[in-house]
């Protein structure tokens, strides 16, 4: 039987409880979520077990990271499901800082990562990447974990985090120690999403085309079809499995995500996302070497 997890609020008690689990030279990965879990979590959890001595999750609707007319006030807060989840999983600490400890009166900084937060979601969503990279690098500094571990669904969001921890020189964790993990799709293709709940059953069942029109497009790109052509050819594929809107449909190298015109063969990245229903949703896959 999984030992009980400590959910903690405030910021004194965290640093003591991760301080006992570090005791004897133990090591502790990290895995920041917002909540809402689902098998995406719960694999990056279960990896997390393989990196360290111990796991720490953490949960925490940020709302610098969240636009004006975004889903701040409708997004799902289950704490006490996700904690029995974290529980099962053997996950350690469960930290859950309300928003007075995260950003206290007087709160005045912010961190912003030039060039690669500006293009696809940070062009959609202005001011977006610089709440989560000001909120991560807080609970970085929070929690002090030796590994971190990331879904690839969001991809942008790792490879900015990436660079905000190579500029900063963090070392807890590392920049190598910055792990992503391959993103957790449902059995027709979906990338698991927290917003996936914002579906109905017929838009989920259109949604599940998203991840296949996808795949078409990396075939072809990888297969010498010109680019422009070929993520052209996609966005009307999405829009025609019953997507509302697409806001990007991008190449782009895996690394420094600078938007490519032509496949070279060096790693890049296909990155989406679209509207449908309620629900903006994100995915991205590999074109190419990982």
């Amino acid at each position: 039987m999984a030992a009980k997890v400590q959910t903690i609020n405030r910021l004194e008690d965290l640093r003591k409880a991760v301080d006992a689990l570090k005791n004897g030279g133990k090591t502790v990965a990290f895995v920041p979520t917002m909540g809402a879990l689902h098998e995406g979590h719960l694999t990056l959890v279960r990896q997390a077990r393989q990196c360290a001595d111990h796991v720490v999750a953490s949960i925490f609707v940020n709302p610098r990271q969240f636009g004006p007319n975004e889903d701040l006030d409708a997004y799902p807060r289950r704490l006490a499901a996700d904690a029995a989840l974290l529980e099962a999983e053997g996950v350690a600490i469960l930290w859950a800082p309300t928003v007075d400890q995260m950003y206290p009166d007087g709160y005045a900084t912010n961190i912003s990562v030039s060039g690669v937060s500006e293009v696809a979601c940070g062009a959609a969503r202005p001011g977006h990447f610089d709440g989560v990279a000001t909120v991560v690098c807080k609970l970085f500094n929070q929690v002090r974990p030796d590994f971190a571990l990331f879904g690839e669904k969001d991809w942008q969001q790792l490879a900015i985090i990436r660079r905000m921890a190579r500029d900063l020189d963090l070392t807890q964790p590392h920049v190598s120690n910055i792990i992503g993990v391959e993103t957790v799709r449902e059995p027709s293709g979906l990338a698991m999403s927290s917003r996936n709940q914002y579906l109905t059953e017929a838009e989920r069942s259109n949604a599940a085309g998203l991840s296949a029109a996808m795949r078409r497009a990396i075939a072809a790109i990888e297969g010498g079809a010109d680019v422009a052509e070929s993520l052209a050819t996609l966005k009307a594929d999405i829009l025609a499995t019953g997507f509302a809107s697409v806001d990007y449909a991008d190449l782009r190298d895996a690394a420094s995500l600078e938007s490519l015109d032509r496949y070279s063969g060096h790693p890049a990245r296909l990155l989406v996302a679209a509207r449908i229903g309620a629900a903006r949703l994100i995915d991205n896959m590999p074109v190419g070497p990982r």
